[in-house]
């Protein structure tokens, strides 16, 4: 029998309050909003006014009625941005793998930095070190290099220092962050819209990684393409890596992003 984990039962509670929110979508007085959450208002009113210090929702002054927050809707706008961009980046990967014969992932930003959430594998076997579910390095991976390179500096810098990716494959713990070497090699990055790892952090593992963009000009995903060093041409300009770019801008495209190549790209 599997044992279920211990939560906070409180949350839970409160959680109703929200889901009744989201169920009638328009702005609720407490006493519509208790009885549909199936508690006093007595009771509601304080999950209330702390769902409202963090955001989660607001309180008309005028009206008096709740209703969903900048945060709550934050959260909801990066879910859909997220889902929708898997969900088309999911078949264009596959055809990716299929035309260069090397595997390709695809990885989001998540909460201890880039993961993997999608792998196509080739048709030949190749053994690599990553998996669904996989967190990479931030600069010793070609994949946490386009993110790096593309995300805000800031948000980079904070990662970097708090070692939010040292569980991720290729972690170096004896690594520099902030250096004049890190800067040129982020900057080559957004130069050529592309980064690339030869035999390293995965010794006889070649790679390229894409950045793919939003309507707004945010990294929503990174896309991948990894094999052997025999058989995958790391030049700049070789097949694999012009598929990959294509594949990336063609992606960027569906989400109302312009172009995802160097100079044209503004990072804030």
């Amino acid at each position: 029998m599997t044992r279920e984990s211990r939560g906070i039962q409180s949350i839970e509670v409160g959680g109703e309050l929200l889901r009744a929110l989201a169920r009638s979508g328009e702005p609720m007085m407490l006493r519509d909003l208790a009885r549909e959450a199936g508690m006093p208002p007595a009771k509601a009113h304080p999950y209330l006014v702390s769902f409202s210090r963090i955001g989660l929702i607001e309180q008309d002054e005028t009206t008096g009625r709740y209703e969903i927050g900048a945060l709550a809707l934050e959260l909801g706008l990066i879910s859909l941005r997220r889902q929708s961009a898997v969900r088309i980046a999911t078949p264009r990967i596959a055809a990716l793998a299929d035309s260069i014969n090397h595997a390709v992932s695809l990885s989001v930003w998540g909460t201890h930095g880039a993961t993997v959430v999608r792998l196509e594998e080739p048709s030949h076997p190749v053994h690599i070190a990553m998996r669904v579910g996989s967190v990479v390095a931030l600069l010793e991976t070609a994949t946490g290099r386009a993110f790096a390179a593309f995300m805000p500096p800031n948000a980079v810098k904070t990662a970097l220092e708090s070692g939010l990716d040292r569980l991720g494959v290729g972690y170096n713990p004896k690594r520099e962050t902030i250096t004049a070497k890190t800067t040129e090699m982020l900057a080559e990055v957004q130069s050529r819209g592309l980064a690339r790892a030869i035999g390293d952090p995965l010794p006889g593992v070649n790679a390229f990684a894409a950045p793919v963009f939003d309507h707004a000009g945010h990294v929503a995903l990174v896309i991948t393409a990894m094999g052997p060093e025999g058989t995958f041409d790391a030049g700049w300009d070789s097949a694999i890596a012009t598929a990959l770019r294509d594949c990336a801008s063609d992606i960027s495209r569906q989400l109302g992003h312009g172009t995802v190549r160097g100079v044209d790209i503004a990072v804030k």
